[in-house]
């Protein structure tokens, strides 16, 4: 039954970033199915087509917009939420999803590769979210992804820790600072699932072809958790408000390593990382 202090699906309208692909595209017709208006955002316009059509298809009487948009970009926040209330008038959930990865330790990429990483996973976030708090009314909702490695941060991802633990942050001080307006936060840290975010990383500089190939390797055996699996956990935390998301064992044991051994899980970690992927 649904709470009076829960987020209302049905009827709602959601804008899902990264919406093209992976978790945004199982989380956005999760939605849909249970009642959501959307609002898909991505820079693949063929993916967002594709999602678009499908959910149409399962809930014509559903309204969908697409929006195919660079959210680095300076004002692509800003024009996002532009069209998205001339489209639907209104805009009940905004779920932070588009991110990538980099691969490399910190002395193997440049800052360029920092900077591209940092303003699509960071940054974006706070864009998007800063595009579309004016328009939040009390009940909204906000849900932002960020990831096992927004618990703890492993060798080889520096730089996308940073970005995660920033999400991660962000997500606790803006949840306290908008329970006054009535409007939830979730951060959301999936472990394994499977997307195409490890191959689609950018390879830092001087990340050698043995080691990209290597940490494919493990990333496909690692990375098994069906997306649907996890947008029904994401949909479901974020109806019920909840402050935190976890996805997946990894992310569990995430969370307990951290608080055991907050500076010296990092080494044990790497190791049942190789030994579940057969490494």
């Amino acid at each position: 039954m649904l709470r009076r202090d829960h987020y209302v699906i049905d009827g709602g309208v959601a804008v899902v970033t990264g919406a093209a692909g992976g978790i945004g595209s199982a989380v956005a017709e999760r939605l849909a199915r249970r009642g959501s208006h959307l609002v898909l955002v991505d820079r693949d316009k063929e993916g967002l087509a594709a999602v678009a059509e499908r959910v149409r298809t399962r809930r014509p009487d559903r309204e969908v917009s697409t929006h195919a948009l660079d959210l680095t970009e300076k004002d692509a926040a800003l024009e996002l939420a532009e069209q998205a209330m001339a489209a639907h008038g209104r805009v009940s959930l905004v779920v932070n999803n588009a991110g990538v990865a980099l691969a490399g330790r910190f002395e193997q990429v440049s800052m360029d590769d920092v900077d591209w990483l940092l303003s699509i996973n960071l940054r974006g976030v706070l864009a998007v979210t800063s595009a579309f708090l004016p328009h939040l009314e009390r009940g909204a909702h906000i849900t932002n992804m960020s990831s096992l490695f927004g618990l703890i941060a492993p060798i080889g991802n520096a730089t996308y820790s940073a970005s995660k633990f920033g999400v991660r942050g962000f997500s606790l001080s803006l949840r306290e600072e908008l329970k006054p307006r009535g409007i939830g936060v979730t951060a959301v840290h999936p472990g394994g699932i499977r997307t195409g975010i490890a191959r689609s990383a950018r390879r830092g500089v001087a990340v050698s072809e043995a080691e990209w190939e290597t940490g494919l390797e493990i990333f496909d055996k690692f990375l098994v958790i069906d997306p649907a699996v996890a947008a029904r956990k994401i949909v479901d935390g974020t109806e019920r408000r909840k402050g935190r998301v976890l996805i997946g064992p990894e992310a569990y044991a995430g969370d307990i390593a951290a608080r055991i051994a907050p500076i010296g899980y990092a080494p044990v970690f790497e190791r049942l990382m190789r030994l579940k992927a057969g490494a």
